[in-house]
């Protein structure tokens, strides 16, 4: 990487877009009555569920992500605790990815509710416009051709990470423009952990060196930062990133893939947790079929609800560790084939809960080692394998006409409906 040493110069044409308290807005835009009211998104209906996104008039009252619905009601009485709905928020992302797009064929989004737009490459006829102008245009179009009741914040920089910085410095509604001119005066008004990559573990390595600041991060020699802070590139990184130079317009493949649950009963009966984990292995299947990758390795896990009477696994076929308080169990197994069908990781899943402990909170599946369907072992199993594709990938086709699990194992009878709702899709936007 050459570094540059100086800020940079040209004008910004990096715009990020991010929906103000999406789901929560959503909601609000949905059902009238619930505008100008603290509203909380939670993922089940009941009092000890966690929130997970919340409205700007409940978060003007203290109420915070990861906050218990019972605890934030004692702070907000008034708070409406709502069930979330992936289909309304993603029907909102495509709308605001069709808005996008009209400006430049340079669009990426980060998440269900942020977004990227380049304009390096748009039509210099859409350039020459300005860029505060069109942000000031999205945010018009957000609220005619999706409802009044929406508000994104607009950042506007010459790199991606510097485009998100300015979109979070005045929420809700805001667009802020950031530019050689005035970067050292944007980040003098930062905390080290307002900047995004930087919680608290990265606080602490900066802090170790004597950086405090956003400005003392910005005037550190890139390599005391490669070789003391970050140990790696990172460091040569995070000094280009900071200037405003492009490092982040990369596209990362895909490593795993999985699906969690928290149980919808305390001390469920071995069997009906089995038939939980059977769903979230047909889910998981199903993801990476639609990327069109394969599996080698398969890790199932579990949380308790406390820490006492959990039997040790046997040697080699799972661990323990303690995460936040809660004791948290796994077990792996890397297969000598790939594998992507449902049943061939249910299987493998299903051996490998059987060391599971008791009292369990949450379960998940992940499969890891992905690769390309391509891999040339696969045609060592032949005919048998050929027909078992056909017959997942025409499963797969009717699920994706005619809805989710309309087609599923009968093993799975009652859990795939309302027993293991589908979560908000907070990461990757490739299952959209």
């Amino acid at each position: 990487m050459k570094l540059q040493t100086g800020y940079n110069p040209e004008t910004p044409l990096v715009m990020h877009i991010d929906l103000n308290s999406c789901f929560a807005t959503v909601e609000q835009q949905a059902r009238v009555r619930l505008r100008n009211r603290p509203v909380a998104i939670v993922n089940r209906r009941t009092e000890h569920t966690m929130i997970v996104t919340a409205s700007y008039e409940a978060k003007d009252m203290g109420v915070t992500l990861g906050m218990k619905l019972k605890d934030a009601k004692k702070i907000c009485p008034d708070l409406v605790g709502v069930e979330s709905d992936p289909a309304k928020y993603r029907y909102v992302y495509h709308k605001m990815l069709d808005i996008m797009n009209d400006y430049s064929a340079h669009v990426r989004m980060k998440s269900i509710d942020e977004g990227v737009i380049d304009f390096h490459e748009a039509p210099k006829a859409i350039r020459q416009r300005g860029m505060e102008t069109i942000g000031m245009e999205i945010k018009g179009r957000l609220i005619t051709e999706i409802g009044k009741a929406m508000r994104c914040n607009v950042g506007i920089a010459t790199n991606r990470f510097l485009a998100k910085t300015a979109a979070s410095l005045h929420k809700p509604d805001g667009l802020d423009i950031i530019t050689a001119q005035n970067l050292r005066e944007t980040l003098g008004g930062l905390e080290l952990t307002k900047l995004t990559g930087i919680a608290h573990r990265n606080e602490a390595r900066l802090n170790a060196v004597g950086i405090h600041t956003p400005l003392q991060f910005l005037d550190a020699d890139a390599q005391m930062l490669r070789s003391m802070v970050f140990k790696s590139i990172n460091g040569d990184q995070w000094h280009q990133r900071l200037r405003g130079w492009e490092v982040d317009d990369v596209d990362y493949d895909m490593k795993t893939a999985g699906r969690q649950f928290v149980l919808d009963g305390y001390n469920l009966p071995y069997e009906q947790i089995l038939k939980r984990l059977h769903h979230l292995c047909e889910a998981t299947g199903k993801k990476i079929r639609s990327q069109g990758k394969v599996a080698r390795g398969v890790v199932v896990w579990a949380t308790t609800h406390r820490e006492q009477g959990a039997p040790r696994p046997e040697p080699g076929r799972g661990g323990w560790e303690v995460q936040r308080g809660s004791r948290y169990w796994h077990a792996r197994h890397m297969s000598t084939a790939p594998f992507f069908s449902d049943q061939a990781i249910y299987s493998q899943a299903k051996q490998l809960f059987r060391n599971a402990p008791p009292l369990i909170r949450t379960i998940g599946v992940t499969v890891y080692e992905l690769s390309d369907d391509v891999d040339p072992q696969l045609s060592l199993f032949g005919d048998e394998l050929a027909r078992e594709r056909q017959i997942i990938t025409a499963v797969d086709e009717i699920n994706d006409r005619y809805g989710k699990n309309v087609i599923h194992s009968a093993d799975t009878i009652g859990i795939g409906g309302s027993a293991v709702n589908e979560k908000i899709p907070f990461g990757s936007t490739r299952y959209l």
